[in-house]
């Protein structure tokens, strides 16, 4: 398990789950299935049902009757959960972002460290990879991407960059690509650049921030009055759609009143305060350092 991937707050996620041993609980990011095998440890009839739309997940999951393996993407929680005749939940835990496995399987192309191909899909058999993104989309459409989900400041200089290196020769390769927009990238400030270019084209080949939307919406729908969601995200454009959906029940964080001026929301805050990672985990789970925990209760 450690080996494909460590988990992080794991302890402080498991604890804001508030388990009841008959309860029903969902794993929606299994990956090594650090989560999943920890909420085992406080059931006794209850389950939990794990998502992953990663084929390599699948070698992960546990021999368990009370352990359910749903092959596919938490986008399509309420489908997989009616499938298996399961109505409402007493908990979901999320760990988003990519796992360790991921950034250490460099042919999946996560990481620019190292030659890789233009990948970067969490499910190897969709269509679109950063490839296609790199070589195909329009300037307007790059330049779009990467500054909603990269805040890439030269978005528009680095969009031209690549339409233009392109059109003399095709990118295939992580080399290829960095070759290409070198001149865009800030002397010194390498690696933090490429980490933000990789992660606006990470989400725009995974669909992720729409994915969670989605997840969260079905979420609400399915949880038992005081069941508990907990949230790990990453960078702070997860951060602030789970930050805005708990404390206002939508994506905008636009705030509704009742008649006396009390805040309407479906959820209570559990923990006011972000929860973020010890500096002992940091110092054995560096992955873990910009990792940050949302809690909270449905209530309506």
């Amino acid at each position: 398990m450690n080996a494909y991937h460590i988990p992080a707050l794991l302890q402080e996620s498991i604890e804001g789950l508030k388990i009841k041993p008959d309860g029903c609980y969902v794993d929606v990011t299994f990956g090594g299935g650090g989560h999943s095998r920890e909420i085992l440890k406080h059931l006794t009839k209850g389950k939990i049902i794990g998502f992953d739309q990663d084929q390599d997940a699948i070698q992960n999951t546990i021999d368990d009757p009370r352990f359910i393996f749903c092959h596919g993407n938490f986008r399509f929680l309420k489908n997989y959960l009616r499938y298996y005749g399961i109505k409402t939940i007493d908990g979901l835990i999320g760990d988003l972002g990519v796992s360790s496995h991921h950034f250490d399987t460099v042919e999946r192309g996560f990481t620019f460290q190292g030659d890789s191909p233009l990948d970067m899909r969490m499910n190897p058999l969709s269509k679109l990879t950063a490839y296609e993104i790199i070589n195909h989309y329009p300037k307007e459409q790059l330049q779009s991407i990467f500054k909603k989900f990269g805040e890439v400041d030269n978005a528009q200089r680095l969009a031209s960059q690549i339409v233009s290196s392109r059109s003399q020769k095709e990118l295939v390769s992580s080399s290829q690509f960095i070759d290409a927009i070198k001149v865009c990238i800030p002397r010194g400030l390498g690696n933090k650049y490429m980490a933000k270019v990789y992660q606006a084209l990470r989400i725009e080949v995974n669909q992720e921030l729409e994915s969670l939307e989605d997840m969260l919406v079905q979420c609400r729908e399915v949880m038992n009055p005081n069941a508990r969601i907990v949230i790990i995200t990453y960078h702070s454009l997860e951060d602030r759609i789970v930050k805005n959906y708990f404390k206002t029940g939508n994506f905008e964080g636009k705030v509704d009143k009742d008649f006396y001026g009390n805040v309407s929301t479906p959820f209570k805050i559990i923990n006011n305060k972000v929860i973020v990672a010890s500096e002992d985990e940091t110092a054995s789970n560096s992955r873990a350092r910009s990792a940050k925990l949302r809690i909270a209760e449905k209530i309506i």
